[in-house]
Parts: structure tokens; sequence; C-alpha cells
């Protein structure tokens, strides 16, 4: 062609095709893109299959994966069918193509593009809906099993008569395959429509018929499929009514019938059921008749029933006929629903039983001595002591405890003791010079175990080691030491090869080992290798010469990993603790089965309801659920897990639960019999923590047993915030031996206590028994206090203790300088009628950075005493060395200071003096100095005491010549929780 430009032409650039050494370079990256991706698929799947062989749990990973995978070709080859099937029917039934319409002209540019490309359109439609109604459907695998596999309770639902594993069992499952069936028949008609649309079956703007006889026909089959499902859904919603959830009350989570439900939901569902039949048939019939006009009818009517009968008559009967009478009406529902949810959470055997709240024994000296038999009050609290057992234990910066340290038992001179315990595993953050040799190789494992008694401390505040130095000797003898799997270990470790791993160092040097186990995984093979350098995204494991013949790499080493990891159905506890269990370090972690099937169990939520002031600060402590929402818990599961080969045993310890017994059959052989659990071992067994706070949350409202008092809501009770923080959490339940009312001696207990429900008094105390291997082990015991008086509950107890002056001046002095007061454990003690209240008082002075125990406070029926140690608190309070001041009455003036003040003062400046010189003793780490101070403090705060006595006779008043503590002083200012 001419320039048309004017100016001068340039050279023509040619576009063509790639040259063949392009093509070639782009289809070879093509190529290997697609490898990569395929062998990391690979990659992933082959080390979950390495991981659980070496774990001896290569039935879980296969029973799961099969299940998986029929489930999902199963089910996407259905959906497939159904849509695939629908199209082709609707191309095949289009009408033979006449004259055009404006409508059929723009379609037929449509029809023209794809007509060389229908069948592979029709596959890959066909093929997206399988892939996505498979991957759904494989998803449903426990569903699947559960049914399949179902065990019966053994119990039937008292409205339906049915037994309650097809609440738990079969009910969902026929829910799912009912979603399913909805699905695939939407789809069907979506696809049909479409279909009948683009090839004229169907016409919106042409004149004449707006649809063929045969897209009619079709179509209508498709709807009456929907709407016969639909009457399917109605039924199984009768059912559903046993386990439908509502506010009423008091419970959020109220579950199963009410009056509303028997008498207009259900006979409502049943009408729509029918109703839903009859419309299904019309839609079916014009297969014959070839109209919509009855079908549309039918529909019409299904629909105004819906809202009139499902809708509006339920409104009318609760507006009318419930909420004028309302407890006669819905006091037999009330009564299953109590019944129910008692059994399903275990709780329907608690005993409660009237305390009085106030001691009946006028002379008080006469209970010390049975405080000793009453509890083994734990002074040491596990929740605190964790940076003392950091700096005294230690030993290397690679070494830590977990935040929160363990409370067990074990036997000393023939009697049992409770135990404060921590392991002291690997931390990597301490490690000296980070690098992949040192985190991966050399630094893989903790070392030992420390213990230390609950009930004492030393002269200087410090736990009284019963294990402790490194390597760890004491009272627990010879054991493995190695920590190869706990809690803070959240990485890979390789071992067992050329490389020498840092076992512990002392005087002498570093010394050095090489693990024996056979936990872990083989790298040996050059393809377990480069699958793990895929999986871990980590090339230096393909090539470094660090690994070599018996090289092995352990990952999901915390204790909690590996049991959820082994047993998918199972939920988990959120406190895994360790113990010495002949000559092994074994992680006991508890596991439960629930289900949120159980008709007329309330339901609760298991996050918010095991949650407390120390899941708020230590997210490890969470429970792992399976579900959140449940309505039935058991602790079916206890399971051990060795520190040193992370070998994993799963024991059956409810041989009742049905779902329990399900899951056995699904996984045959996963876990052993209750008798396997050797004696050593059930001596370490105790009650888990999660299940006891998910029952005293149903206990709030659940310890009544008649539908009256349920439904007034008068016996409603809460659990408490934590009084010894400021987090606004409940207050967390703590173990303890001692001994309830009814009890001959004392027993390993989890106690907690309830408050009436907007009050800060006590309404309740709450105890279980937690030995394992009694025979009361799990028994519920509370003691309800009377309404009629007021008993102080902790936070008034609390209260109390930060507005006594005497102790309030003591506190003000503690903190003084840069040090920080942390208020231990507030723990319960019923006695003689009364409830004894214990709570250690630690301080972080100076240049520590660890608590010490300085203070102990004890109150017992408007007694308090703020001493040194536990057997003196108890002695004042009890009358063995005096008594304590009180609060001057009401309406009584101050008497003006007197010559005693002087004295007093003078005692208080010399206390505070005593207090500094020990401030500057622990900077100096001079412990002589520090213990001399120490008893210097305590000589002036008692004579400051002494004189304010004889101030208070003289004036003849109480206290009058104290003063005032300031806002600042008070004990619930500026705390630090551990």
């Amino acid at each position: 062609m001419p320039d048309r430009g004017g100016g001068p032409t340039g050279p023509r650039i040619r576009v063509g095709r790639p040259s063949r050494r392009v093509r070639t370079l782009l289809m070879t990256l093509g190529v290997l893109a697609v490898l990569g991706m395929a062998f990391t698929m690979f990659a992933g799947f082959w080390t979950d299959w390495l991981w659980y062989r070496s774990v001896n749990y290569s039935s879980v990973f296969t029973t799961t994966l099969w299940t998986k995978i029929g489930l999902f070709f199963v089910f996407g080859l259905l959906m497939a069918l159904a849509v695939g099937l629908n199209i082709w029917l609707a191309h095949r039934l289009r009408p033979p193509l006449s004259a055009m319409s404006m409508e059929q002209q723009n379609l037929d540019r449509y029809r023209m593009g794809i007509a060389p490309y229908k069948k592979w359109l029709l596959l890959g439609i066909t093929a997206l809906v399988g892939l996505v109604a498979g991957a759904s459907a494989s998803g449903q695998w426990r569903t699947w099993l559960m049914w399949v596999n179902g065990v019966p309770f053994g119990e039937k639902d008292p409205q339906f008569h049915l037994d309650v594993s097809f609440y738990a069992f079969d009910l969902p499952w026929y829910r799912f395959l009912l979603g399913f069936g909805f699905a695939a028949a939407i789809l069907s008609l979506i696809a049909a429509a479409l279909t009948h649309y683009l090839y004229g079956g169907l016409r919106i703007t042409s004149p004449g018929a707006r649809a063929t006889a045969a897209a009619t026909g079709h179509l209508s089959v498709l709807i009456g499929i929907f709407v016969a499902l639909k009457a399917v859904a109605y039924w199984l919603d009768r059912y559903g009514l046993a386990v439908k959830s509502s506010d009423f009350k008091a419970t959020d989570n109220w579950t199963g019938l009410r009056y509303v439900d028997a008498n207009a939901y259900l006979p409502a569902k049943t009408i729509l059921f029918c109703i839903a039949v009859i419309c299904a048939l019309l839609f079916f019939a014009t297969l014959w008749r070839r109209t919509w006009q009855l079908p549309v009818i039918g529909f019409g009517l299904m629909v105004l029933s819906a809202i009139l009968i499902g809708g509006l008559y339920p409104a009318i009967v609760q507006k009318f006929q419930v909420q004028p009478n309302e407890q006669a009406k819905e006091a037999p529902y009330v009564e299953k629903n109590l019944k129910a949810t008692r059994e399903a959470y275990g709780i329907d055997g608690a005993k409660v039983s009237d305390y009085a709240g106030r001691s009946t024994t006028e002379d008080k000296t006469k209970l010390r001595d049975d405080v000793d038999s009453a509890a083994s009050i734990r002074i040491m609290d596990p929740n605190i002591v964790s940076p003392t057992f950091q700096q005294l234990q230690q030993m290397r910066n690679y070494y830590a405890f977990p935040n929160n340290l363990d409370v067990d038992r074990y036997s000393k001179d023939g009697k049992d003791q409770d135990t404060v315990i921590g392991l002291r595993e690997l931390n990597l953050a301490g490690i000296p010079k980070k690098n992949w040799i040192n985190n991966h190789f050399r630094y893989t494992h903790g070392y030992g175990v420390v213990a230390a008694e609950g009930t004492s401390a030393d002269s200087e505040g410090r736990p009284e080691f019963t294990e402790s130095d490194l390597p760890s000797k004491g009272d627990l003898g010879t054991y493995e030491q190695r920590i190869y799997y706990g809690e803070k270990t959240d990485t890979y470790s390789i071992v067992g090869g050329p490389q020498k791993e840092i076992d512990y160092s002392d005087d002498n040097g570093e010394k050095t080992t090489s693990y024996k186990g056979d936990s872990g995984v083989s790298l040996s093979n050059p393809v377990n290798r480069a699958a793990y350098a895929a999986a871990f995204s980590e090339p230096q494991i393909l090539y470094s010469g660090a690994i070599g013949e018996g090289s092995r790499i352990l990952y999901n080493r915390t204790p909690k990993d590996r049991v959820e990891a082994v047993a998918p159905w199972l939920t988990i506890d959120g406190d895994a603790y360790p113990a010495v269990v002949d000559g092994r370090i074994q992680w006991i972690v508890d596991a439960y089965t629930t289900t949120n099937g159980y008709p007329y169990s309330s339901r609760t939520t298991l996050g918010d309801t095991t949650a407390d002031s120390l899941t708020a600060t230590n997210n490890s402590r969470t429970v792992v659920a399976q579900q959140n929402q449940v309505n039935y818990i058991r602790n079916s599961v206890k399971a051990t897990v060795d520190a040193y080969t992370g070998e994993v045993k799963l024991y059956q310890w409810d041989t009742k639960d049905p779902v329990l017994k399900t899951w056995m059959k699904a996984f045959p052989g996963t876990v052993e019999p209750r008798a396997d659990i050797s004696d050593s071992l059930m001596a370490h067994l105790r009650y888990p923590q999660d299940l006891f706070k998910v029952q005293r949350e149903l206990l709030t409202r659940y310890h009544v047993k008649d539908a009256t008092t349920f439904l007034s809501g008068s016996e409603v009770w809460q659990v408490p915030d934590d009084p010894t923080n400021k987090s606004g959490n409940a207050v967390p339940p703590y173990y303890l031996s001692m001994k309830m009312p009814d009890q001959q001696a004392q027993a390993f207990s989890l106690t907690t206590t309830f408050t009436p429900n907007g009050r800060d008094n006590l309404s309740a105390f709450m105890s279980v028994d937690a030995e394992a291997g009694t025979p009361d082990y799990g028994k519920i015991r509370i003691l309800k206090l009377p309404t009629s008086t007021t008993v102080d509950g902790p936070k008034q107890v609390q209260s109390q203790f930060n507005s006594e002056q005497d102790i309030a001046e003591s506190i003000r002095l503690l903190r003084g300088g840069d040090s920080e007061v942390e208020y231990g454990n507030l723990l319960t003690v019923p006695l003689d009628g009364g409830l004894l209240y214990v709570e250690p008082v630690y301080v972080r002075g100076g240049g520590l950075k660890y608590p010490l125990l300085r203070k102990v406070l004890v109150t017992y029926g408007g007694q308090t005493a703020f001493e040194n140690t536990l057997g003196e608190a108890l002695d004042k309070v009890f009358g063995t060395k005096g008594t304590t001041t009180e609060p001057p009455d009401e309406g009584t003036t101050t008497p003006p200071p007197t010559s005693g003040d002087a004295t007093v003062q003078e005692a208080l400046s010399d206390a505070q003096k005593a207090f500094e010189a020990g401030q500057e003793a622990l900077k100096k780490n001079d412990w002589e100095a520090y213990g001399k101070a120490q008893q210097d403090l305590e000589d002036a705060l008692q004579r400051a005491e002494e004189a304010q006595a004889k101030a208070d006779q003289s004036s003849g008043g109480k206290n009058g010549g104290s003063p005032s503590p300031s806002p600042s002083s008070s004990p619930g200012g500026n705390t630090d929780s551990g």
C-alpha cells in the first residue's frame, strides 16, 4: 500500500512464531513447573505417611485417607453425573430450529461458537462441579465413619423414643445427604434451564409458547425432585427439634423441645411434609399433563402454608397459650432438659449438701490441729513460681521451664505429697550462636525434671526442691532424663547421624550424645531427604553432610500435637503434664469424646467455657477441640507421650462411652484397654481440668433438679473472676489434697467456688475427687451455702486482705523500692462448718527477677493473719499466739495520738530501713546480709504491732492510732499476676 503519511517509510516488522529454541525452553519450563508442583504434593503426602508409620499409627492415616478418597469419588461422580446427564438431556430435547426470532438469532451466535467444543464443555462443567462436590464430601469423613460404625447408647429420647445414637450418628449423615441432594437438584435445574434456553426450549421474548413440552416436562421433574427433598427435610426437622438450640430463660444454648415445639412446630412440620409430597407429585404429573397450572398452585400453597403453619401459628401459640402460664406449660420440658443435660455432661451424680459457712466451735484453738488433717495446703503456686524454677534451676540459657508448672503427687516416706513439677526443656532462643546446625543438630533436647514440695518453702522463700540440679537428682530415683518431646519443643531436630548433640554441661565442660531411640523418620533414603527438603522448605536437608547413615528427623514434638495427630477424632485437654513413671518421663494427656447431637442436652462452647485467667495469658493451655459446640462430653481416653522416644499410647478410660466405642470400631487397634494401665502410671492420672471447667459452668444452672426452681432463676450461680489479678477472667480450678466433710481422709481434689449471679458473696464450694484408681474418682461434691446469710466470696476475702490496715502497711513496705508483689492462688478449704482461705504472697525485689514467698495470708471466721509462714499465720488466726486487731466499731471516733504512737512510728521506720537493707543485699547476692535484714524487718514489724496494741488499750479503742493506708498502698493495686 502507498505511504499515506507523507513521510519516509520504515522497515516492516513481522510478528511470527517464536523460534524453535524459545518454544523448547518454554515447554521445558512448563514441564518442570508441573513436575515441581506434583513433587511438592507428593512430598506432603509421603512425609505424612512416613510420620504415621514411625509412630505405629499408619492405620489412622490409611483409614482416613481411603475414607476421604472414597467420599470424594463417590459424591463427585454423583454430582457430575447428575449435572452432566441433565445438560445432555436438555440438549437432546432441544426443538428443531425454524423461523428464527430476534431472540433466537442472538442466541445462534453462542450456539455456533460452542458447537465445536460441546463435548469438551460438557466434560469441563461436569468435572468442575464434581471436584467441588467431592472436595466438600471428603470433609465429611468423620460423619461417615460415625454413621457406618455407630454404637447404640442404650438410652432413648423422651419425645420420639429413638436411641440417642440416631441423633448423634445417623441424623448428621442424613442431613449431609439431604444437603447434597438439594445442591445436585439446584445445579441440575440451573444447568438444564440454561441449556434449554440456549437451544430454544425456553423462550423469554419470542412469540408463542414460552417453553416446549419437552422442556416443561424436564424442568418440572427437577422441581418435583427439589420439592420432594423439601418434604424429606420437613420430616427430618421433626427429629431435629430434639437437638434444636434456642435462648430460654437463663440458658443461652437451651436444647430440646419446648411446649411450642411439641404442640405447634411438630404438627406443623408433619402437615408441611404432607403438602410437600402432594406438591412434588403435581410437578411429576406434568410429564403427562404438560401444564404448569396445578404445580404452580401447589407450590404457592406450600409456601403459604410454610408461612402460616410453620411461622404464624407457633407464634400465636407462644403468645396466647404459653406466656400467660409459662411455668406450668414449660415445666415438663424443662425436666427433660435437666435430666438429659446432667447425664450428657456426667454431672447427674453430683452430690449437693447444705453447709453452714460458719464454724460452730467457740474455742478456735481446738481447730488448729484439725487444719493439717483437713488439707495439705499448697503455698507453692505453680502459676507463679516458674520464674523461680527458671532462675534457680535453668543452669543454661538453652533450657527453659513452661510458664505454668504442674501439680502432681509423689510418695515420700510412704506418704503422698502434693508436688510442683516442671521439665527443663530445650529453649532455642537461648542458644549462644544460632545457625542451622546448632538449631537442628546440636541443640536437640532438654534435660531433667525439677520438682519441689507444694506445701513448704525454705527460710528465704524459695521452693524446697525434691528433684534438682543438672543432671537432676533427688527423690525421683533413676530415670531417662533427656527430653526430646515437650511443650516448648516446636521445631524439628535431626539426630542419630554423624553430628553429635550437646547433652548437657557441667563443671567439666560439655557432654555430647547421639540419639539412641527409634523415634522419627530415617533420612538415609535420598527420596525421604528430598521429600522433607520440599515439605520443610529447607534444601540443606537434601545435601547437608551433617546427615548420614542413622540420621532421623523428629517433628510434631509437642504432646498435644502428637495425640491430636494419631487420634483426630479426640478433643485434647489444654494442660498436658509430665510424670516420672517406671524410669521414663511420660507426658500425660487427657482426651475427650464429644458430640453435638444428644437430645434435650443444652450446648456449651468449649473455647469459652474452658477459658480462665491462665488461658488468657498462655495460649498453650487452651483446649484443642474438634468441634467447639458440644452437648455431650466424656474423658474417655488417657494418653501418654514418652519424652525420649515420643511413643504415643492411647488408653480406654471410660469403658461405657458409646462415642469412643464407635471410634474404636472405625480405627481398630489404636486404643489399648484400660487394664493395660500400670499401677505406677495410675498413681499419676488425675481428673482433667477442662472437663471440670465445663462441668462447673453447667452446674451454675443445672445443680437444681426441679423445673420450678430452674425457671425462677433464683438459684443461678456464676464462676467468680480471679481475685488475685485484674484480668477479669474466671478463677482457675486448683488441685489440692483436702478432705470434704463427708470424707474420712484427704484426697487429691480439684476445687472451685461459686458466687450468686451478679453478687460477690459465696454461694457454693465444689470439689471433685481427682485421684484416679480410687472408688470415689470423679465424684462431685458441692457444699451449698445458706441464702439467708452471707458468707464472703473470693473477691470479698481478697478485699478484706487489702483493707486490713496492718496488712496494707506491711504490703507497702514489701512493695518499697522497685519490688513487685504477686498474689498466689487463693485456696479455699472447708473446716468445721466454716471456710478457711489461704493465699501465698510473693515478692520480686531488687535485682531479683523471680518471685520469692514472703508472706502467707490466712482468714477464718472473721480473723485474718499475715505472717512469714503458713504455720505462724494459722497459729495467729486460731488464737494460739494471740489474735489480730479488728477495725473500729462503726460510729466511734478516733482518739488523739498517744505517746505510744511515737514507738509505732519508730518501729515502722526501722522496718523500712531493714527492708531497704535487704534490697541492697539482694542486689549484691549477699544472702547472709539478706537473711539478717529479713530478721530485722520481722522484729521491727512485731514491735510495731505490740506498740500499737498497747496504744489501743490505753486509748480504749481498737486500731485507733494506726495510720490509714493510702490507696496506692493497697495490695489490690499494681500487682503483677503470675
